[in-house]
């Protein structure tokens, strides 16, 4: 993982832990308040109208009971949708009933006995799973199995293995899992609750992909490379904190090894960071993993939500948000990726910043992948809903064009890919594709720090883009 220009401030714990605790604080007080502050542009003047509002609380009944009389005068689709959803629960009780013991049934599943516990600033619970334990070994193949051993790296890559401090929030608590565990973000109730299928928590919508347009409102800005044979890929990828519109949308920036057609056989390895209200409950970027063997139908999930991927890591927990993260004209953030299939096992393990093996994705668990990929993509996706019948404004990286360049748009850079030998190589005939150019673009180019890279991203909706 690589600090760039100015970000040695950010990497000050102490002030960290102070601000997310504040943000927690704000938040515990009242969720309104979020409203309130969007038109304060100081953070002094947020925290000193949070405080007042946490003081002035008989405003509160009066101020919730004009709201109510406001949204039957004025109602807004989205509350609309939510009061039938509320509407709907209370005349099928039989139906709630079994959608909770659904729920009941899959966290006890998902959620696994902890040796410790740790609280995350940012609200998140961190388990500390005993490695054997984590949900990858309820998978019949791999059931009392344990992680495996750590396999050569690809030739050309000269990790050094340390962890930079505080890449991950619930890190800042000083807190750590012991050896023989991996962190696990722990999945609530009110988690599952918000997805927009139960029976589909932890997996990305069903839909045909294909590499040259959008499908089902998803649109993309990415580079890629085809008509070879790949063992692997590598890239450091810009970490921002996009603006998300509504609940069921997200914006990511990630990388796709895949294989297969693209029709129902599709197998894809996934990886990156994530900005999900849906999944999360927040707006904080978060590393993020996927995997799939039929096209996002009945196979796969996020992270560690099913049993698939295996984690041997005590540091990293996937799902968590990073920090810090870049800041327009301010200093850069970016975290290196590498996916790779290990010759001797076959199996594709996945590395962390400089070195840190995160865990990896047995080869059972797939058909064409047991083999090789024949695509490797870079790049971001967007979701756009068309709230109110426009496109969507949930930016996709910075939020900003690719023509703004360094400091200002997202970036993914010196990207390689794995070859047959297992050798890591720079990229030899990069591609680069936005689906929706007005609202998202890229632009790529090669140097001699950067190698391959690309600028990508937009904020949706905009003049040329409505």
């Amino acid at each position: 993982m690589d600090l760039l220009g100015g970000v040695s401030s950010w990497r000050k714990s102490r002030s960290k832990w102070h601000h997310f605790e504040h943000r927690r604080r704000q938040h515990q007080c009242a969720q309104t308040q979020t409203d309130i502050a969007k038109g304060t542009t100081a953070q002094g003047s947020f925290s000193n109208m949070a405080s007042s509002w946490c003081r002035i609380s008989p405003i509160i009944p009066i101020f919730v009971w004009f709201l109510l009389v406001f949204s039957l005068v004025c109602p807004v689709h989205s509350l609309e949708t939510i009061e039938d959803r509320a509407s709907n629960q209370t005349f099928r009780p039989n139906e709630e009933l079994k959608k909770l013991k659904i729920i009941a049934s899959r966290l006890s599943k998902i959620n696994k006995p902890a040796v410790k516990t740790i609280q995350s600033p940012d609200g998140d619970i961190i388990d500390c799973v005993v490695s054997h334990l984590q949900p990858a070994f309820d998978h019949p193949q791999l059931k009392g199995q344990k992680p495996l051993d750590p396999p050569d790296r690809p030739k050309g890559h000269s990790p050094s293995g340390m962890l930079e401090e505080n890449v991950q929030l619930w890190s800042l608590s000083g807190e750590s899992c012991p050896e023989g565990t991996v962190p696990i973000r722990r999945t609530t109730e009110g988690d599952m609750l918000r997805a927009s299928s139960v029976r589909r928590f932890g997996r990305k919508p069903r839909r045909h992909v294909r590499r040259d347009s959008s499908s089902n409102g998803h649109e993309h800005a990415v580079g890629y490379v085809s008509g070879d044979q790949y063992f692997g890929a590598k890239a450091s990828i810009n970490v921002w904190a996009p603006r998300v519109a509504n609940q069921y949308e997200f914006s990511l920036s990630q990388m796709w090894v895949i294989s297969g057609s693209f029709g129902d056989d599709l197998n894809t390895i996934e990886a990156g960071w994530q900005v999900s209200p849906e999944l999360y409950g927040d707006n904080y970027p978060r590393f993020f993993t996927y995997w799939t063997t039929d096209a996002y139908q009945a196979t796969g999930c996020y992270n560690l939500l099913c049993s698939g991927f295996v984690q041997t890591n005590n540091r990293i927990a996937i799902g968590a948000a990073i920090s810090p993260t870049s800041s327009y004209n301010g200093g850069q953030f970016d975290i290196s990726l590498l996916v790779w299939k290990d010759p001797k096992h076959g199996n594709w393990w996945l590395e962390f910043g400089s070195g840190i093996l995160v865990g990896y994705w047995p080869s059972f668990l797939f058909t064409h992948l047991q083999s090789h990929a024949s695509m490797v993509q870079f790049g971001g996706e967007t979701v756009n809903s068309r709230p109110s019948g426009f496109h969507t404004s949930t930016q996709m990286g910075s939020g900003h064009f690719a023509g703004e360049g360094f400091g200002k748009a997202s970036y993914f850079r010196n990207l390689q890919v794995v070859d047959w030998d297992n050798n890591l190589i720079p990229l030899s005939n990069l591609r680069v594709l936005a689906d929706h150019p007005n609202c998202y673009d890229i632009q790529g180019g090669i140097n001699g720090v950067w190698g391959n890279y690309f600028y990508y991203g937009g904020p949706g909706r905009n003049v040329r883009c409505p």
